[in-house]
């Protein structure tokens, strides 16, 4: 045994943000099956609703970003929406000029395919706005009854969340505006599964505050940063380069913790 054996940085468990999004269009099929591929234990990604309901994965409301369109996703119905191209051409060329914009259910069909992943699913606050709280969540918890144990609601929203738990079950995350002492003390009341934080409103060191939830901090992209971060008590960081992270020796993932 190494004199710092004992001592070793303990790795966080990683979350591929929107899939592999360093790499492929981000919330597409295709950028969670290759950050599934790669070796993630855990994804993320949007959920917004159409006109006629039914869940899709995109994280602004509107179009042109990702799909160099005009229109909001809540004026249109499933079946514009399903041929709608999502290639991120202004970011990624031609190269995934054919990526269509996927529905939940489809996200959850593949999920299917590796049983010992989870799926932070994150409901988008312009649809909760648009649509309320109890219909954006029915449509969600409709479309992910197949991996409903390991799928975790995922929110700004502290009562769609409570609605989530109480009315479901739902293992839920909640989303800091702020990490200010307020925020932490409603999260304490609220008590996520998994507090969800932006690492530029950390304080700058020190151990994270501790709570009954399992911190989650995102953006990261440096594995130096997210080792640090797991020693402030950090058991999650979220990565769009899910891929690149993971090609470094010092953040092998176990298996995927409930």
């Amino acid at each position: 045994m190494t004199p710092n054996a004992t001592h070793a940085t303990p790795a966080p468990q990683l979350i591929a943000h929107r899939g592999w999004a360093s790499r492929y269009p981000e919330n597409s099929l295709e950028a969670l099956e290759a950050a599934l591929d790669a070796g993630a234990r855990f994804v993320e990604f949007d959920v917004q609703l159409s006109a006629d309901g039914v869940p899709v994965l995109l994280h602004d409301s509107t179009l042109d970003r990702t799909a160099a369109l005009p229109g909001c996703v809540h004026d249109m119905g499933w079946d514009r929406l399903a041929e709608i191209r999502i290639g991120e051409s202004t970011r990624l060329g031609d190269t995934y000029a054919e990526v269509r914009l996927p529905s939940l259910a489809q996200a959850c069909q593949l999920l299917q395919r590796w049983p010992g992943a989870h799926a932070f699913v994150e409901v988008k606050t312009e649809s909760l706005q648009r649509f309320g709280l109890e219909r954006m969540l029915d449509r969600c918890i409709e479309q992910t009854t197949s991996i409903n144990d390991r799928s975790i609601i995922t929110s700004y929203s502290d009562d769609l969340l409570s609605l989530a738990r109480e009315r479901h079950g739902q293992a839920i995350a909640w989303v800091l505006t702020t990490a200010d002492r307020s925020e932490l003390e409603h999260a304490r009341k609220l008590a996520p599964d998994y507090l969800f934080c932006n690492v530029n409103k950390l304080p700058e060191e020190g151990p994270l505050p501790c709570g009954p939830w399992r911190w989650a901090i995102y953006e990261i992209t440096d594995p130096d940063q997210a080792l640090g971060l797991a020693r402030r008590g950090a058991a999650l960081v979220e990565t769009m380069a899910i891929g690149e992270m993971l090609r470094d020796p010092r953040l092998l993932q176990g298996p995927a913790v409930d």
